[in-house]
């Protein structure tokens, strides 16, 4: 008798297992592709120079964690090219080591190359660090500029040392013109360089660009120093839904009233797609030795707004600027052909806490493309969870072994 119930059972949790197996292998496979045989998967690539030589009694911070589950969904892992199914390639000569271009409504990535390869962002951090000025500075609040701000390494607006501006107008020489003294200044505003910095870090882990560390403010290139095309393309997404960053990045000429004894600063937008690709929305450029060429711009078409994000460009065979055009050309015509997305942008909206006080960045009240994390969504689509199928089953495994005992036993006993 007990070696009849005990055959049975085998057999039933056998069967039990291969189903649980069956259950829970997608999931499992989902939930950590393979990512490690991408080049610089956790870290960018060597620097060419000493710029990134941490100060004498200091260590370089190490490589961020990578992700188990790839922002933006399982396509976002890959590496090379990640176009649609059964879409064209882009356009020859692009010479950017890593791309994404997004729809800039949806979230939508419309088409990608090794989107979450870790590089230097250049000047494109100051799309982060304008998202931390914009969150805790109000537009009109006078910062008077040091004489540490005006000695800044240069790309410069010209700030002079006692000479007083407003956030409004520093931002214009933030984002058009690059202004390294202007970051300066806006760090110190924020409580200085280190607390600037660690500011814009963690407004980055809030929003889910798990790529990304600021080392300075400004972008030139510091210890650990490390972003994504996605991540900045989710930077981007962000920053376009407040007001005055938008309206700042479309701005073609600007001028800072005189002020510290000197003549008023001319301001030109370094975006040279602005005012010549139809329907540019802005953007911004960047530059160092070790980041190489970066680059992000947006533009409107037919009701549609797609971005691109480029990094580690080189300016020949074209220049950068045409090579990101011919990237929303194809970004558009993906999206006249009604392709599949490749992913999404998707990020946490930041939430005010008791301990930092710091309120949210998005204007539309945090909701970016759908308001939702990668992980709130998988929540959605499967809210009991793989755990609670698996204890569930567990439990009916336990009934129905004692009812085949019970069973067993009635039959001796008849």
């Amino acid at each position: 008798m007990h070696s009849a119930v005990f055959r049975s059972l085998k057999v039933f949790t056998t069967t039990l297992a291969a189903a649980l197996l069956a259950l829970s292998t997608p999931v499992l496979a989902a939930a950590a592709p393979q990512q490690g045989q991408c080049a610089n998967r956790q870290a960018p690539p060597a620097p060419v120079d000493t710029s990134e030589k941490p100060a004498p009694g200091k260590q370089a911070p190490p490589a961020l964690a990578v992700p188990a589950v790839p922002v933006g969904g399982p396509r976002m892992a890959e590496c090379g090219l990640v176009t649609p199914d059964g879409a064209l390639n882009p356009p020859g000569g692009n010479t950017a080591a890593s791309w994404v271009v997004q729809d800039l409504d949806t979230g939508a990535v419309v088409a990608a190359k090794d989107p979450h390869a870790r590089e230097r962002p250049a000047s494109l951090i100051k799309t982060l660090l304008a998202l931390a000025v914009v969150t805790q500075l109000n537009p009109q609040q006078v910062i008077v500029a040091t004489k540490e701000d005006a000695e800044q390494e240069c790309t410069c607006v010209g700030l002079v040392a006692g000479g007083q501006y407003t956030v409004d107008q520093l931002l214009h020489g933030l984002l058009m013109h690059s202004g390294n003294d202007v970051a300066h200044a806006f760090a110190t505003a924020l409580g200085g360089v280190d607390a600037a910095v660690a500011k814009m870090n963690a407004l980055a882990a809030r929003i889910g660009a798990h790529d990304t560390r600021a080392a300075t403010p400004s972008g030139l290139d510091g210890p650990g120093m490390s972003t994504s095309a996605y991540d900045l393309s989710l930077i981007f997404h962000y920053a376009m839904k407040q007001p005055e960053f938008a309206k700042v990045v479309s701005t073609r000429n600007f001028e800072i009233p005189p002020t510290g004894g000197k003549p008023a600063i001319p301001i030109y937008n370094d975006n040279k797609l602005l005012g010549v690709y139809p329907g540019f929305l802005g953007g911004k450029t960047g530059f160092t030795d070790d980041a190489r060429h970066t680059y992000v711009g947006a533009a409107q078409q037919k009701g549609k707004r797609l971005a691109v994000v480029m990094l580690r460009a080189e300016q020949k065979p074209t220049k950068v600027v045409d090579q990101a055009a011919k990237l929303l050309d194809y970004g558009f015509a993906l999206e006249a052909d009604r392709a599949v997305p490749v992913g999404q942008i998707s990020y946490q909206a930041p939430v005010a806490t008791p301990e930092s006080g710091e309120p949210s960045v998005l204007a539309d009240g945090g909701t970016g493309n759908s308001g939702t994390s990668s992980a709130a969504s998988a929540a959605k689509e499967d809210p009991f969870g793989v755990t609670g199928w698996i204890i569930t089953l567990v439990v009916f495994l336990i009934i129905v072994g004692a009812f085949v005992v019970g069973h067993q036993r009635k039959k001796a006993a008849g």
